[in-house]
């Protein structure tokens, strides 16, 4: 039951994210499918992208991890159908708007 709400938050976040940012347009059958293809990206490639640019994240001061989550975000738009992403900046801008919304509803939703 925790593992489907958090799959419904995260189709929540990015359906009110692609209202939100311009440049981003989704299907609500490319939400569902781009909440499992983000949450594989995050779980699998996420932290192996993280370990190779620990330098310049750390340079960075944890902003580059922004730049990680857009790139995933663009990633992910290629590989869903029903969701595509504009360029770049409409990324990152999605990617933090669906960090802000996920924050929101975990605040909502504490165990």
């Amino acid at each position: 039951m925790k593992l489907f709400l958090h799959w419904l938050i995260a189709t929540l976040a990015i359906l009110i994210a692609a209202y939100i940012v311009p440049g981003v347009t989704v299907t609500l059958v490319g939400a569902i499918i781009a909440a499992v293809i983000l949450g594989a990206l995050n779980l699998f490639i996420r932290p192996v992208l993280l370990l190779l640019t620990l330098p310049i994240t750390i340079l960075t001061l944890g902003l580059f991890s922004l730049v990680i989550n857009a790139l995933l975000v663009m990633l992910a738009s290629y590989l869903v159908p029903g969701f595509s992403v504009a360029g770049f900046w409409a990324a990152f801008f999605f990617a933090l708007a669906i960090a802000i919304v996920n924050w929101v509803f975990n605040l909502w939703n504490r165990d």
